[in-house]
């Protein structure tokens, strides 16, 4: 089969089994593989809890390298897209018009993307670093310094303590993540809407495989990319299982324990499978314009009722440290803040390339009709400036009252605690916290419905409509990942999971980005 040829039957290798409509063999072996995993970290938990608890570590020392050559090669590629000819190629054809106006879009891809991350590590992240960073050394196990010249602080510098906090903190959630997103979602997007081929992650390297992209290396890309995804949510909905729960216990006294958390996750997941079953429009669409609503609502709130003019200021002086700051940050050569860089920046960068199938699959489906350059826009750049909006409005109201010396309690509590010992400071306590709550619950269930709905095209060949069935199945199984990992290690697990599904992944991405490039010139070419 020819690239320009647009008749690839989806339906050649799959298989009927029980009413469900399956590629083999990815269902099968991913499935398997994963429920497997299931049984024996519930049954060898002591085991599983000390596997976990190794492998973070080791991966983030021996290969950060990796992970900060992947994440800088997708920002390069993407804003070399934007200054490009090839900007100007339409997602679907020259006649493709948008499925979705620009609110409804962007709302899904921001909900679908970050949502638990923010509200989880908006105000426990830059109390991280503001408290490791002060002294001017690498104080803390995180190892972030003051006396950075990029900023041009000065040792013992309170207030360039909280900047360089900031702007790592924006370094994390801006345009590195959302490039990696970018990518996976361009490449997606194009040779599904341009060229014909499956909505698949194998289609993504028919340039680079040609028939074999329907073999075992294609099946290999596919597995890999489901399992990427179910750990990488899986890590998010116990980010945001143990957020609520602490919610839960600040305000009604609800005990934390893990016989809660387990209830806690299954009484979400039930709610994601009402999503699931409704469908892309009714379900995901419906409930990420909730999410925008009620992070819009919080957001103002927290706003008003916090440092007002410390924010807002904060807000632009944040984006120009970050600015000022990003090279340095990208940088992974002769970092004397190792400790920074591996247990911050190299987890976060192998979290968002283990989302990137899942981000990657749900912004290509909801991206027909924009060219090239207005899809890095607003996929890259606006979610950037939003995220920074998110981060400084939450991190500079934590650090104003941390560096004020009366939120000790706010400084001293578990990272799913912080944020709610930061509401106790404000008017209107308990609506803050409720609201919050329910925020992290929404950003839950939008997270694991589309989660299913894109494994559940991976492993159906690239089918947008299987049996329902099947992504039941995945979500079900999605919920009891998140169970396993929070028992068998807790949050460390968690972030285990995602750097070892991420790491072969960041390979796969990269090459991705050679074989996006051989499918636009050929593009252009033609055109």
């Amino acid at each position: 089969m020819s690239e320009q040829e647009t008749d690839y039957e989806v339906g050649q290798d799959n298989v009927q089994i029980m009413g469900l409509d399956v590629h083999n063999p990815v269902f099968a072996v991913s499935g398997l593989t994963i429920v497997a995993f299931v049984f024996f970290s519930l049954v060898f938990h002591e085991q599983a809890s000390a596997f976990f608890g190794w492998l973070r570590p080791t991966l983030t020392s021996n290969f950060d390298w990796v992970f900060m050559i992947a994440c800088n090669m997708f920002v390069v590629f993407s804003l070399f897209l934007v200054v490009s000819p090839y900007g100007k190629i339409r997602l679907g054809g020259e006649d493709a018009k948008p499925d979705y106006s620009y609110g409804g879009w962007i709302a899904m891809l921001f909900a679908a993307g970050m949502g638990i991350g923010l509200v989880f590590w908006g105000v426990a992240e830059p109390i991280s670093h503001y408290g490791s960073s002060l002294g001017g050394t690498a104080v803390g196990e995180n190892g972030l310094r003051t006396d950075w010249a990029p900023l041009g602080a000065a040792a013992g510098d309170v207030d360039a303590a909280r900047d360089l906090a900031m702007a790592a903190t924006i370094f994390h959630w801006g345009l590195h993540p959302w490039a990696v997103y970018a990518v996976v979602a361009l490449g997606l997007a194009f040779f599904s809407f341009n060229r014909g081929l499956p909505l698949t992650m194998r289609s993504v390297f028919y340039p680079l495989l040609g028939e074999r992209t329907w073999g075992p290396l294609g099946h290999i890309i596919d597995i890999l990319a489901v399992f990427a995804t179910i750990f990488g949510l899986a890590t998010s909905l116990g980010l945001g299982a143990s957020q609520a729960l602490a919610g839960l216990n600040y305000l009604f006294d609800v005990p934390i324990s893990d016989g809660m958390s387990v209830l806690l996750i299954i009484a979400i997941t039930a709610f994601a499978l009402v999503s699931v079953i409704a469908g892309l429009d009714k379900g995901v669409k419906r409930l990420s314009e909730v999410n925008m609503i009620l992070a819009a609502v919080l957001l103002v709130l927290v706003l008003i009722v916090g440092p007002t003019a410390a924010i807002i200021s904060g807000f632009f002086s944040g984006l120009v440290d970050y600015a000022v700051a990003l090279p340095a940050l990208s940088n992974w050569v002769g970092r004397e803040d190792t400790n920074f860089m591996q247990g911050w920046t190299a987890f976060y960068w192998a979290w968002w390339i283990s989302w990137s199938p899942f981000v990657g699959m749900f912004i290509a489906r909801i991206s027909r009709g924009r060219t090239i350059r207005e899809f890095i826009i607003c996929v890259i750049f606006i979610p950037t400036l939003v995220g920074a909006l998110w981060m400084n409005v939450f991190g500079v109201a934590a650090l104003e009252q941390v560096a004020s010396g009366t939120a000790q309690a706010l400084s001293d509590a578990a990272l799913e605690l912080k944020m709610f010992k930061m509401f106790e400071a404000f008017p209107m306590t308990g609506l803050l916290s409720f609201i919050g709550i329910v925020l992290v619950v929404v950003f839950f269930v939008t997270s694991s419905d589309s989660g299913s709905l894109v494994i559940d095209t991976i492993t159906a060949g690239g089918k947008t409509d299987a049996p329902t069935a099947q992504r039941v199945f995945w979500c079900i199984l999605e919920g009891a990942i998140a169970i396993v990992l929070l028992l068998g290690g807790g949050l460390g697990a968690l972030q285990a999971a995602s750097i070892a599904t991420g790491f072969p992944f960041a390979i796969v991405l990269m090459l991705m980005c050679v074989s996006v490039m051989i499918g636009l010139v050929r593009e252009r070419r033609r055109r």
